[in-house]
């Protein structure tokens, strides 16, 4: 079993008797049921629908204080909590970036000896084992609590690449993408079935039209892997955007008729100078069918 803490990851607190009616009615995902050792996935969207900030949350026991714990992108949790701090109108709530003082570390490949207050299982992937939220100084020491391996972020970030989990700022870019897009919809981040909030009618024409016409698949690569970002294209037509790699597993974000059909072609798929694979071209496929089901 590894750990690894997380240094770009933050947490914010939204704490009051209106914390939870609060946030539900502004994320993407239904937190209703939520309870501590639970977490769920989902984002704060624009109007228009697109990702502001995605992250994990989670109910903190009475011990600590109770309220709602955000596992976010650190870079994002001061104007995250800026922003929930504008909707808060007449609700009974407090806003609080915790992030100078508590962080994340994930634990995977194995089941922890124990499971320390603060302790969730990620829910957007089973493979991506638990999140602990720990200061950082006390990683270390918690780590060899669970009886698990310390090891560098690096090694967390190629297991999620991996898993086929995309990374906001690097897979995609906050601000310019829609939550299928990032497969939110795949990862329970979304809740169809929950009431109105911010960018609803958006989120839910596309799941109803099949419109997502870009996804981010997992790819293989041939040779060293590109600067995320690189354009990648087909018989010199572009098709998307190489994101987060490591080795030779990699996730891009597609135009996926355009990819697949490069791919029926026989057309390679090239990234700067390296040639990169569909990791899963069935898979990818199965994103066209659902539009036009």
């Amino acid at each position: 079993m590894k750990a690894a803490f997380l240094p770009d990851r933050g947490v914010v607190k939204i704490a009051g008797d209106d914390a939870r009616a609060f946030l539900n009615n502004l994320i993407t995902s239904d937190i209703d049921d939520l309870a501590p050792g639970r977490a769920r996935f989902g984002a704060l969207l624009t109007p228009q629908g697109k990702i502001v900030a995605d992250f994990l949350v989670t109910e903190a026991p009475a011990g600590h204080g109770g309220g709602l714990l955000i596992d976010c992108p650190r870079e994002l949790a001061k104007p995250l909590a800026t922003k929930l701090g504008f909707y808060k109108l007449r609700a009974k709530v407090t806003v609080e970036n915790l992030s100078d003082g508590l962080g994340v570390l994930a634990v995977w490949d194995g089941e922890p000896m124990m499971k320390p207050d603060l302790t969730f299982a990620d829910p957007r992937n089973a493979a991506l084992g638990y999140r602990i939220l720990v200061p950082a100084d006390l990683a270390e020491k918690t780590a060899s609590v669970l009886g698990a391996e310390l090891v560098d972020e690096p090694a967390y970030e190629a297991h999620r690449i991996a898993c086929g989990v995309p990374r906001g700022g690097i897979d995609f870019a906050y601000g310019d993408a829609f939550p299928h897009e990032t497969n939110m919809d795949r990862m329970a981040g979304v809740d169809f079935d929950k009431g109105c909030y911010i960018g609803q009618e958006v989120v839910s024409r596309m799941q109803h039209r099949g419109t997502a016409r870009t996804r981010i698949v997992p790819v293989t690569l041939d040779g060293t892997t590109p600067v995320a970002g690189t354009e990648i294209r087909a018989a010199d037509k572009p098709v998307g955007s190489m994101g987060s790699s490591a080795g030779h597993n990699g996730l891009a974000l597609l135009r996926i008729d355009r990819a697949t059909d490069a791919f029926d072609a026989g057309a390679a798929l090239i990234a700067g100078d390296i040639t990169i694979h569909l990791a899963d071209p069935e898979a990818a496929r199965a994103f066209i069918a659902k539009k036009h089901a």
